[in-house]
């Protein structure tokens, strides 16, 4: 039978995991080994994949991969009904599954090699740790409350992307930390685990804080084995303690920590309980006053640990030190078939062809005598060692028949309402975006209007009052304007990452991901898009195969990231304020379908390639803490100040220097003289009314303020078209004219590839600049509306309409990314190449998408 035919509810016990090559060294590591009972908890809405309980965690897999597991059901097993009983009927099987073919049986035990204990002081007062543990086990939030740095935290797997040092003192020690990304073992399955494996090995810590989740405890100390075997020393950090506590569970992790050689302490991230002793354990550790602290090694049984000490005898007499990575390390990672452990033979002098081929002859014993892949083997030694530790130490309590995660998730991921209810948070996101928006929006656009009357008064005319008004406040402003709608954007999106709905809008979607040929957990980085593509390129390290990143990547940037906000906001205020969240969801929306339909072409076209398998842990819902909250988004929106705070002031400057120079440029009339006349004409007119009639007087000022206002925006319009930055839009306008686009239009999206923030901030200028500086400013809103052609065929009609507002805002969403996500995407892909093929492409689009929106409005008006 296979873990694919099994229906809610039921339950199977493993029997064989098929299949080679990713999937199987990744569900082994998670716990998918012979005798482990499995539980379907359900599908997902669109029926795939297929969510499943083991060892006290949820996890997805498609259901193509789950018939890749053959199970039986418990009573065939003959699987006892009581835990304990249940646990000794794993033990058993183990025990027979590691017999010696030559008789007699050993089940996996910890041999001690040495004892650290001997080791000579140190007298360095800087210690080196790095944090190590599986995703979403809390090394961050560790990370943060020691250092009091402020990185981003999330109740998803993969928030870390990269490594982040920082430094704090403490016990007369300076404290140089790393935060690496979270990883389920050090393996070559993935590049984040290569890069944990590598790091430690290369950077070799003085200690490694191993965060484990104490909720979690059979899947964790996996990893925890593997970074025993390296020889390293090793602080456990049982994070999350409190839950575990709440559950009922007993746990004697002192009686544990002396079986492993390593000391436990309990830590509650959030809170910061416990984080004091975990490294003031560390200085023991590392001062040699620990009594915990020995190596130890998991025996493997007589036939895998013979074939180990024949390749250490191999490597001995190939030359190959014993120094930097131990040599039984070395020799258990090939012969569990891990390829990058090679690189740690090939040194100079070392005879690399007679181990390698002591290795294969060794694993063709293995898998010849036992029946099973040799991954497979040490994979069950491992778990087996770590069920009989558990055994000891670990009595969990009775648990409910449905967990409280599994209660909100028979509503939040139900098959029928599970999609629909996806959809309305993503509405109720960008309606809240606009709605509680509104109201600081104004206050903000209200104070920088008053500033720009305020400097205009005070100073005396010329270019710097010009400078200041219409470029600096002018420019800036129209960005900071829109910063409240940008942090309640990020702030809902911290929300759906603390409270762990995040990794199931990924469970969720995984169906129609892998119908267009991306992996499910591509989710997570497009979502992390809307706040910025940058971050989110970073984040497709998560991804195991190299075409899906790539694939990834260029398709991230069609997710509207928040800097286009002030752009949307500014336009469907103008010309869609009846209906403005659902048009903006309608932008967002249509960002997802080009992303979706492009991934579905380059799919069949340039990534072909085999599918990689869908293996993500579900995180238990965790009650959001509203102060982590409200920091991830106020982190969020500082970066985005500090990012707008340098390079849209410079942009400003900028635009405005091009737009008001050169100075004395020919122009078609005699403007100035103009208005004098007008002026003139006028005053003479006041004065021989009859009788000061007020009323005549009145007409009289009235009609000269219109004709001079009249000539004085002609005279504005002109000076701007033929300044540098006309100049440089009446070069482009014959490309844009057929979109509808004016030269303005034009100008602004060429600012906006520095970033898309410019694109608003440089509208603000030139659509300033139209207006008579001593005018009450009426807002950048009005101006748009108000905005008329001054010349040419179009001479007197608005700029700006619906259909152009609409066309304009499609152009921003799908053209070429921004500088830094350019540069991200080289930096992650190794290449040039899909940089520029991302923005050649993006910005076609574009221009098709608002040509088909401005050509077939105008048919059909």
């Amino acid at each position: 039978m296979r873990l694919a035919d099994l229906k809610n509810g039921q339950m199977g016990i493993i029997i064989k995991v098929r299949g080679r090559g990713a999937f199987r060294k990744r569900i082994t590591d998670m716990g998918f080994i012979r005798g482990k009972a499995v539980t379907v908890i359900k599908n997902a809405p669109l029926k795939d994949p297929i969510e499943y309980k083991i060892m006290d965690y949820n996890i997805s897999l498609r259901r193509s991969e789950a018939a890749l597991i053959d199970v039986e059901s418990p009573a065939q097993a003959c699987v006892p009904a009581s835990a304990g009983q249940a646990q000794d009927f794993r033990e058993k099987r183990h025990r027979r599954r590691f017999r010696n073919r030559r008789g007699g049986s050993r089940a996996p035990q910890p041999v001690c090699d040495s004892d650290t204990r001997t080791a000579p002081g140190r007298h360095r007062r800087t210690i080196r740790v790095a944090m190590v543990g599986n995703p979403n086990s809390g090394k961050t939030t560790i990370f943060n409350h020691a250092s009091g740095s402020r990185d981003r935290v999330g109740n998803y797997g993969g928030v870390t992307i990269q490594e982040r040092e920082a430094r704090f003192s403490r016990g007369g020690y300076s404290f140089a930390i790393t935060d690496l990304p979270g990883t389920y073992s050090i393996t070559e399955y993935s590049p984040e685990e290569l890069f944990v494996r590598r790091h430690i090995i290369d950077k070799r810590p003085d200690v490694v804080v191993n965060v484990i989740d104490a909720s979690n405890l059979e899947r964790n100390l996996y990893l925890t084995t593997q970074l025993k075997e390296m020889g390293l020393k090793v602080v456990a950090a049982l994070n999350m303690y409190d839950e575990l506590e709440q559950k009922g569970d007993s746990f004697d992790h002192h009686t544990l920590g002396k079986m492993l050689g390593i000391p436990f302490i309990s830590t509650v991230g959030p809170t910061g309980e416990g984080v004091d002793e975990l490294f003031d354990t560390v200085i023991a550790v590392f001062e040699n006053r620990n009594d915990i602290i020995r190596n130890i090694n998991i025996n493997y049984g007589l036939d895998i640990e013979k074939s180990i000490s024949v390749v250490q005898s191999v490597m001995v007499k190939a030359g190959l030190p014993d120094c930097t990575v131990p040599q039984r390390y070395i020799a258990v990672k090939l012969l569990e078939k891990d390829q990058s452990a090679g690189e740690y033979i090939t040194v100079g002098g070392v005879d690399v062809p007679d181990i390698l081929r002591q290795v294969k002859q060794e694993t063709d014993l293995l898998e010849s005598e036992l029946k099973e892949d040799s991954e497979t083997l040490m994979a069950d030694a491992r778990y087996g060692f770590i069920a009989g530790a558990l055994r000891e130490t670990y009595h969990p309590a009775a648990r409910p028949a449905t967990s409280f995660s599994e209660k909100i998730d028979l509503v939040l991921t139900h098959p029928v309402l599970g999609f629909p209810i996806f959809l309305l948070f993503m509405w109720l996101t960008f309606q809240a975006t606009f709605t509680l928006g509104r109201y600081p929006m104004g206050w903000i656009e209200t104070a920088f209007a008053s500033l720009s009357r305020l400097a205009f008064s005070a100073m005396a005319p010329g270019l710097l009052r010009e400078l200041i008004t219409d470029g600096i406040i002018a420019g800036v402003g129209g960005v900071l304007v829109f910063i409240p709608n940008i942090l309640i954007l990020f702030f809902m999106i911290s929300l759906m990452e603390d409270t762990g709905y995040m990794a199931r809008a990924a469970f969720i979607m995984d169906r129609l991901m892998h119908a267009i040929g991306l992996h499910g957990k591509s989710f997570i980085p497009l979502i992390m898009g809307f706040g910025c593509n940058v971050p989110a390129i970073m984040a497709t390290r998560t991804l195991e195969s190299r075409k899906d990143r790539i694939l990834t990547m260029l398709i991230i940037p069609f997710m509207s990231c928040s800097a286009r906000l002030p752009v949307y906001v500014l336009l469907i205020s103008a010309f869609f304020p009846a209906h403005a969240g659902s048009v903006l969801f309608a932008l967002y929306l249509t960002g997802i379908t080009v992303g979706i339909s492009s991934a579905v072409v380059m799919k069949k076209t340039i990534f072909r390639e085999a599918e990689v398998p869908f293996v993500m842990e579900l995180p238990p819902y965790r009650a959001p803490h509203l102060k982590n909250t409200l920091r991830h988004m106020w982190e969020r929106g500082k970066e985005y100040l500090k990012k707008i705070a340098g390079i849209v002031l410079i942009a400003a400057v900028l635009i405005w220097a091009l737009g008001r120079f050169p100075e004395h440029a020919p122009l078609s009339k005699q403007y100035d003289s103009e208005i004098a006349r007008i002026k003139t004409n006028y005053q003479a007119m006041m004065q021989s009314a009859p009788n000061n009639d007020a009323a005549s007087l009145q007409t009289l000022k009235l009609k000269m303020n219109n004709e001079v206002h009249a000539l004085q925006a002609e005279r504005d319009g002109e000076r701007l078209e033929k300044s540098w930055i006309g100049r440089i839009g009446r070069f482009m306008e014959p490309g844009l004219a057929p979109l509808g686009f004016d030269w303005k239009m034009g100008v602004s999206l060429t600012a906006g590839l520095a970033a898309k923030e410019i694109a608003v901030s440089t509208l603000g200028i030139l659509y300033h600049a139209d207006r008579d500086s001593s005018e009450e400013d009426q807002g950048l809103i009005n101006n748009i509306r108000e905005q008329r052609y001054s010349s040419g065929p179009h001479a007197g009609q608005r700029v700006f309409n619906p259909l152009v507002a609409l066309g304009y805002m499609l152009f921003l969403l799908l053209y070429v990314p921004c500088v830094a996500t350019l540069i991200t995407m080289k930096r992650e892909s190794g290449t040039w190449k899909w940089p520029l093929l991302s923005a050649l492409f993006s910005t076609s689009l574009a221009w098709l998408a608002a040509f088909l929106i401005h050509q077939g409005g105008l048919l059909l008006r």
